[in-house]
């Protein structure tokens, strides 16, 4: 099976760099605009999606000026099977997004492969009414094949300046098994980390090609990464609470 889910998701990730590598440049140009302007970049998503929010968040060699908006009902340690049904409740989101800073000048990167239920949508509406540009990563095939579950009828590929197609077949398991009937090992996770290190690594390059020092994290296990890491956090600290240490 290694085989054949490695062979899948290379493919899929070919596809990716064929179909959508211009729409991953326009958004590393967007990132690097708003962190050279002193913009924030917010990430969101539900269940498994959250996990790509802290995949880029304060990482070595991963941009400082990152925040992940980390609403614990809507991960999955709080309860797995309650985070699905506050995902599918219409206007949930305003219960944690009317608090967020965010800013015009911003971008907002809104993670959903289904992109059928509200909370994401609301998001990411929510997040252009404050002036952030918002990004979408979602799967155009999974979405297509589902009623959205929102109000007003709208899938989350219907909210973004930017879409990016992350080529999750429906429901996201890629495999099958003779003496089986349900489809396993999903891809979004990996698609989705790669498209969204490959903005990062787009932007980092436009930054530097702006004669801009991108604020960009060293390991903190290499000798002497301290001071410069510490430098980033007190400059992003009051717009990214989550980076400070509370010791």
């Amino acid at each position: 099976m290694i085989n054949n889910y490695i062979d899948i998701t290379v493919r899929l990730l070919e596809n990716i760099l064929d179909n959508e590598a211009d729409y991953v440049k326009e958004a590393g140009a967007k990132v690097a605009e708003s962190i050279e302007n002193d913009g924030v970049i917010h990430l969101f998503g539900c269940g498994h999606s959250h996990i790509l929010t802290e995949e880029v968040f304060y990482r070595a060699g991963g941009l400082a000026a990152i925040h992940p908006i980390l609403h614990e009902p809507l991960m999955l340690h709080e309860g797995a099977a309650a985070s699905s049904v506050l995902e599918r409740k219409n206007d949930y989101a305003k219960t944690f997004m009317e608090e967020e800073d965010i800013r015009p000048g911003d971008v907002m990167i809104v993670l959903s492969t289904s992109g059928r239920n509200p909370v994401p949508i609301d998001v990411a509406e929510i997040a252009r009414e404050k002036g952030a540009f918002v990004i979408v990563i979602t799967s155009l095939q999974y979405s297509a094949s589902q009623k959205s579950r929102h109000v007003s009828g709208k899938r989350l590929s219907d909210t973004g300046d930017i879409v990016i197609d992350n080529g999750a077949v429906k429901g996201d398991a890629v495999l099958k098994s003779a003496n089986f009937d349900i489809a396993f090992a999903p891809t979004s996770t990996v698609t989705g980390a790669v498209i969204l290190q490959s903005i990062f690594a787009e932007a980092i390059e436009k930054m530097v090609n702006d004669n801009y020092t991108p604020p960009v994290f060293i390991s903190g296990n290499v000798e002497n990464a301290d001071a410069h890491n510490q430098a980033l956090v007190d400059k992003y600290n009051e717009r990214i609470p989550l980076l400070g240490m509370n010791l």
